[in-house]
């Protein structure tokens, strides 16, 4: 029994250390996010609001363009949990000034889309049931083809619908993602990542059912994904868009995090589907992701026929202002190439 008791205090100061090392919020977080609290709410809504329902999923779009002319319609496809508002205005609004409509939506599960009450393991969705989701946006609005941009599980949901539905994209750009998230041959998601993620989750997820702690936990899970990155993180920006998805669509659903995860597993490797494919290619990647590391980019884009490349030094897994008109003109220029 003293044995017992002398392991069980370990585990517990080895816990308690655990817990209370590696990367914390600033200090100044309280007050900011009190500060945040007080300000009107942003209007983060700028054009058309639609509900595409193709079979028993209803997803939530958003399409917007401005002035008359009209170059063609870019789809933008999220990431793993991430909602249609967390495409920062310096990333969108460019694209919508060169004369695109640029249409944003929420996943299945995820914001104002279907959260799919009665999911269960057994009948998980794959990425093709949400490639479809995207496409039904698209018909939604009668637009035959469009150019798709997708990031992290998105890049992977954008794959799948120009390799099962080819006919429907004039391009593809693929940013911060993968052929095949678990390739024995590049190894497991970083034991660093998955060390500072748990750590985060459990520092912060006991707060969740406050809106204080649902704060938090966005905030220190997007300043873990930024990684090493040597640029600004503007954490204010990132706290006022995260209310608005607190306070107006929902909030956050935490079973998401297990029904994405899960359709990516499900969905197995795209590698040899990949180097059939005929539609127009760009890969973007950051050489410091810390999520999906740079070799997958290495690794999946070299399989794609005629494929052009982007990689950022220093970039982590996310879409930092500082990279943004590199990255929106190396589109640009992919998108003056294909046809409508």
């Amino acid at each position: 029994m003293i044995y017992l008791g002398i392991f069980l205090i370990l585990l517990a100061i080895s816990f308690f250390f655990f817990l209370n090392t590696g990367s914390k919020l600033a200090a100044h977080t309280d007050a900011l996010i009190q500060e945040v609290q007080k300000e009107p709410l942003l209007d983060l809504v700028k054009g058309k609001i639609g509900i595409a329902n193709k079979g028993p999923v209803s997803i939530h779009y958003e399409a917007m363009s401005i002035g008359k002319e009209n170059k063609g319609a870019i789809l933008l496809v999220c990431g793993h949990t991430q909602t249609c508002l967390d495409w920062p205005a310096y990333f969108y609004e460019p694209l919508l000034a060169s004369g695109y409509t640029v249409i944003r939506y929420d996943n299945r599960g995820v914001g104002l889309s279907d959260w799919l009450p009665n999911w269960t393991k057994n009948k998980a969705y794959q990425l093709e049931d949400m490639a479809k989701d995207g496409l039904a946006v698209l018909d939604d609005l009668g637009i035959a083809k469009a150019h798709v941009i997708g990031v992290s599980m998105g890049g992977m949901i954008g794959q799948r619908m120009a390799i099962s539905h080819s006919e429907r994209l004039l391009s593809l750009t693929s940013i911060m993602s993968t052929g095949f998230y678990f390739d024995k041959e590049l190894g497991d998601v970083p034991r660093q990542f998955m060390m500072d993620i748990t750590r985060v989750s459990l520092r912060y997820r006991k707060g969740i059912k406050t809106e204080e702690g649902k704060l938090k936990l966005h905030l220190a899970i997007r300043q873990l994904l930024k990684g090493q990155g040597d640029y600004p993180f503007d954490d204010k920006a990132i706290l006022k868009r995260a209310l608005v998805e607190v306070r107006t669509r929902k909030g956050y659903n935490m079973k998401a995090t297990d029904q994405h995860s899960l359709a990516i597993k499900k969905s197995g490797s795209r590698y040899e589907e990949l180097k059939k494919l005929q539609v127009p290619t760009l890969v973007i990647h950051g050489t410091t992701d810390p999520l999906i590391p740079f070799k997958h980019a290495k690794k999946y884009s070299a399989m794609i026929p005629n494929v052009r490349t982007l990689f950022i030094e220093g970039m982590g897994h996310d879409l930092p202002a500082v990279h943004a008109p590199v990255i929106i003109k190396e589109m640009t220029d992919l998108f003056t190439e294909t046809t409508i």
